[in-house]
């Protein structure tokens, strides 16, 4: 377990590729334009130095003007922060690879990205269509190219200075491991649901062993109902130190070795979120003890992002 004084303003080393990624992220998917303004810039006030965003929510541009107003209005340069964005499923082939991750960079308006990530290993029919389907309403894959095709392309856009270090999102183990033996330039970062209830511990071994940072989205159990915000053993601990069954969560994930990410709407939820500390020993292994196992996005299996209805099983 990691102690330390401020897990707020943590920052776990890149082995490949250099930088460093502040353990506390933002995630930027937020369907409304105006919404996802406001909350970025609330984000970046309340202390948050991680920005995650990706083609696929379309908001790159929004989540680009936010940071910049932001950053000349606080005085913050673009240094201080870690911007990450990811090529969607749509632009695998690796001719697309280049263009897609031009066309971000020119959304958010900077001049280069601390991190890019595949953000499934699912090609799908290339093209400007983000969710090809066939007339029965079948997402049609494209079985011309290899994550392994992919993942060279990616190599090429670190060797062309623009983007700082690669990695891929929403992937098992299974399917890292013919990518990470041959790779050139290894995964710095490795991007999947985790939380108690999908705890993704051999993944996380893995990626300690290798030097990969963990990064984990959803988990807050994105807003599921009952949750890990209800869980008993979450709220007991909240009780006992003084903290949010949120800020729980996510120290929790921070000292167990992995970056975080939380998409909080508003400015006193971004406060909230920020505003961790770390846990006492009896209370991190409590919650390692928990027994729940619920999936609660399906995207690792279909490329298709989605969680599940509130108060289902996976």
């Amino acid at each position: 377990m990691i102690e330390s004084s401020d897990l707020r303003t943590m920052r776990i080393p890149l082995n490949h590729g250099g930088g460093q990624m502040p353990a506390l992220g933002f995630g930027t998917l937020i369907p409304d334009a105006a919404a996802t303004i406001s909350a970025t810039r609330d984000a970046l006030e309340a202390g948050f130095r991680h920005f995650d965003c990706a083609e696929r929510y379309k908001n790159e541009r929004e989540v680009g003007e936010a940071l910049q107003a932001g950053l000349a209005a606080a005085g913050i340069s673009r240094a201080d922060i870690f911007v990450t964005t990811k090529l969607w499923n749509s632009n695998h082939r690796p001719e697309r690879v280049e263009p897609a991750f031009a066309a971000s960079l020119d959304r958010l308006g900077l001049n280069y990205l601390d991190l890019y990530l595949i953000h499934t290993p699912f090609a799908f029919q290339p093209g400007d269509e983000q969710d090809p389907r066939d007339q029965n309403g079948n997402v049609i894959y494209d079985r011309g190219v290899t994550l392994l095709d992919t993942w060279r392309a990616m190599e090429g856009l670190v060797d062309h200075g623009k983007c700082r270090a690669i990695g891929l999102s929403d992937i098992g183990l299974n399917e890292l491991l013919p990518i990470y033996e041959p790779a050139r330039i290894k995964p710095a970062v490795v991007e999947v649901e985790a939380h108690p209830y999908l705890p993704e511990t051999e993944l996380l071994e893995f990626c300690k062993e290798k030097g990969i940072v963990l990064l984990a989205f959803a988990p807050l159990g994105h807003g599921m109902k009952p949750g890990l915000l209800e869980d008993p053993v979450i709220s007991a601990v909240a009780a006992r130190v003084g903290k949010t069954p949120a800020q729980v969560l996510l120290a929790w994930a921070v000292q167990r070795g992995t970056a975080v990410l939380t998409t909080p709407r508003t400015a006193a939820r971004a406060q909230e979120n920020f505003n961790i500390s770390s846990l006492p020993q009896d209370a991190f292994d409590e919650i390692n003890r928990i027994q729940t196992r619920q999936r609660l996005n399906p995207v690792v299996t279909t490329g298709v992002p989605g969680f599940i209805p509130q108060g289902k099983s996976a």
